[in-house]
């Protein structure tokens, strides 16, 4: 296969199962009857009892903008035994989204991954966020990537260059340092906007959220050499609630697992502060060396871990009383550093001897280094293998984590990720350039030289292929994740920010064994958000999402008051501003009134693709942005339509 695509199921094993599904849903088999409308909370069907609940995080109604917990329980029908890797797919979309087609029918759209045929929540994808070194945070929809024809959802524009980012629990929010700005953008991950910033004080760099969520923690290094510290902020209202200085330098930050205590180095002064979290005080300031460069916690020695870069050495520092109780001689250039899941094995990465350092923390003593690829810089974690990203080759390093566990010689693989190193492209970030994907066995990698997202699934000799990031450097990369997680045996949940007043469909597909059901879920409308509505509502009369035409699309539409629902006539100033995905041949066209009520545009289509569609109102102060956008999927008579597997360049 040529590098750049990647095959129908590469994505994730649910992405795998939904794309090798649109076979069986698009053409049916003779003795599976078409799913049926039930409102039922619950169904019972080839011996599974599929329960549907809904419940809000806050109040007791399912409110437009609000938050809720969405969740599926699957069990035995016979015996109540939950079924387990079960892998439901899920969709939320209107009612009347679905222009009089039965649950598989609808299901099948959604499972073609096109621009423009999206349900309003896909509970079973993931973005691709990209941190670039110009100021701007890419947005790529892996799914659309291979079925379609682009990759690029959005792209979020920053004040200024980021360095780090961290994202809440929930996945709702992400924050983002922008040293020169002085400030931290905050980003609607529903939205994909910045909606705010936050005062953080002089060169904000390190930023995390502490373990029980409370609080976020920016590291301020200062400048011209005065000293820094960390601003402290409520995760829930983003006020500061602390500002406290340690010292010079670049901070890292750690928290102990409980979220009592915060450790903060000041790296030109060679600390470490502690600081304790219910007081916000500095309680002590601890030696760690000339160059302290790295920490990690341990919850199994209940010791922080603390890494100089320059004497070669990690000082353990017991939670219970702040005293050091270990120094560990290892040699210089040391670098980061993390904790295995079960915080027995304290993983050290050494640029100058090429290898991760494997320390024993019930012992405190080091039990092997692992050689890897040419000055190891950063490493990440799924549940098979570390991952070691190093500067002085483009290979990516792969440590065998069951063989560390079981304190055996490790098996190291690797793989390309690019066609140079990483170094070779300039000034890196400090934040992760690997991010474990949603499915936990495969990798997306930040190549800085081909501007490109490697994507790697574990077992492979090479990468899958790469996402186009469209003319910008890569520095780091996460993921907003919108799948269902199993949390316990058999219930899969996710957490959803509740869509605009009305009755939504959330359909639900198993592929083993087959069933395809539509639950319904009500979303109440919000007596203050309704008094911001604009003056204007639309209704799109079209019947599919995708459809053929000339060089000419005549468009209809409704406008009504929100209000009072009447029509809105008389209106000479109503225009549809559109373009092809993903912002190009952007034209402006006006509308006519054709009928009490009902408008009409004549829109020229230079070829084919989705498009995106927007109505606005001048004389009403009516924005693009502010009413319902249409997509479409456009094949000009001429074209053929096409349903091969595509380049995700």
């Amino acid at each position: 296969m040529a590098r750049g695509s990647l095959p129908h199921g590469t994505l994730k094993p649910l992405l795998s199962v939904l794309l090798a599904s649109v076979l069986w849903v698009t053409a049916g088999t003779a003795e599976e009857p078409k799913a049926e409308r039930d409102i039922r909370n619950e169904i019972i069907d080839k011996d599974l009892k599929i329960e549907f609940t809904v419940s809000p995080n806050q109040g007791e109604e399912i409110t437009e903008g609000g938050y809720a917990t969405l969740a599926f329980r699957i069990t035995d029908a016979t015996t109540g035994t939950p079924i387990s890797g079960a892998n439901p797919a899920a969709w939320i979309d209107l009612q009347g989204d679905a222009r009089g087609k039965d649950c598989k029918e609808k299901v099948s759209v959604y499972l073609r991954g096109m621009v423009g045929l999206r349900p309003v929540i896909d509970l079973n994808s993931y973005f691709i966020l990209v941190l670039n070194r110009d100021p701007s945070i890419s947005v790529i929809d892996p799914l659309v990537g291979i079925t379609g024809k682009t990759s690029l959802y959005a792209s979020i524009p920053l004040t200024r260059a980021g360095a780090d980012w961290v994202k809440d629990l929930d996945q709702d929010r992400l924050y983002v340092t922008m040293p020169s700005a002085d400030k931290v953008a905050v980003i609607d991950l529903e939205k994909f906007k910045v909606i705010g910033h936050i005062e953080s004080g002089e060169n904000p760099f390190r930023i995390l959220i502490q373990p029980d969520q409370k609080y976020l923690w920016i590291g301020t290094n200062g400048r011209d050499g005065k000293p820094g510290g960390v601003t402290v902020v409520d995760v829930a209202t983003h006020k500061i609630v602390a500002r406290i200085p340690t010292g010079r330098g670049h901070h890292e930050i750690v928290f102990s697992s409980d979220s009592t205590l915060a450790y903060v180095t000041s790296r030109e002064d060679g600390i470490v502060s502690v600081i304790d979290i219910q007081q916000l005080k500095k309680i002590k300031d601890v030696a760690a060396g000339p160059l302290p460069i790295s920490m990690a916690f341990s919850p199994l020695s209940r010791a922080v871990y603390i890494a100089d870069a320059k004497a070669g050495t990690v000082t353990a520092v017991e939670s219970r009383n702040n005293e050091v109780t270990a120094r560990i001689k290892l040699k210089p250039g040391l670098g980061p550093q993390l904790v295995t899941p079960d915080g027995r094995w304290l993983l050290i990465v050494n640029s100058a001897e090429d290898g991760v350092h494997v320390i024993d923390t019930s012992t405190n003593q080091l039990v092997r280094t692992v050689p890897v690829g040419d000055e190891p810089y950063q490493m990440t974690l799924t549940r098979e293998f570390v991952y070691v990203r190093c500067l002085g080759t483009e290979r990516v390093s792969m440590i065998a984590l069951p063989d560390i566990q079981k304190n055996k010689e490790p098996i190291v693989h690797v793989f390309s990720a690019g066609s140079k190193p990483p170094k070779e492209a300039g000034m890196l970030g400090i934040a992760a350039a690997i991010s474990v994907t949603s499915e936990e066995h495969s990798v997306l990698v930040a190549n800085p030289n081909d501007g490109n997202i490697d994507y790697y699934m574990e077992g492979m000799n090479a990468s899958m292929g790469s996402f186009r990031n469209y003319g910008h450097v890569p520095l780091a990369v996460e993921i907003a994740d919108r799948s269902l997680t199993e949390v316990r045996p058999g219930d899969y949940t996710t957490t959803i920010r509740i869509p605009p007043a009305g009755q939504y469909d959330v359909s639900l597909m198993l592929r083993s064994p087959t069933i395809v059901h539509c639950f319904e879920m009500t979303s109440n409308p919000d007596p203050l958000v309704q008094q911001n509505l604009p003056s204007l509502a639309v209704e799109y009369l079209v019947k599919e999402r995708s459809i053929k035409t000339g060089d000419v699309l005549p468009l209809r539409f409704r406008l009504t008051d929100p209000a009072t629902g009447g029509a809105k006539t008389g209106l000479q100033d109503i225009r549809i501003v559109y373009f092809l995905a993903p912002g190009k041949l952007r034209r402006e066209v006006a509308a006519d009134e054709v009928g009490s009520g009902l408008y009409e545009a004549q829109l020229p289509i230079a070829e084919s693709g989705a498009y995106y569609f927007y109505v606005f109102a001048p004389s009403l102060n009516v924005r693009p942005e502010e009413l319902t956008y249409l997509t479409l999927h456009i094949v000009k008579d001429g074209d053929k339509p096409s349903d091969r597997r595509r380049s995700i360049r």
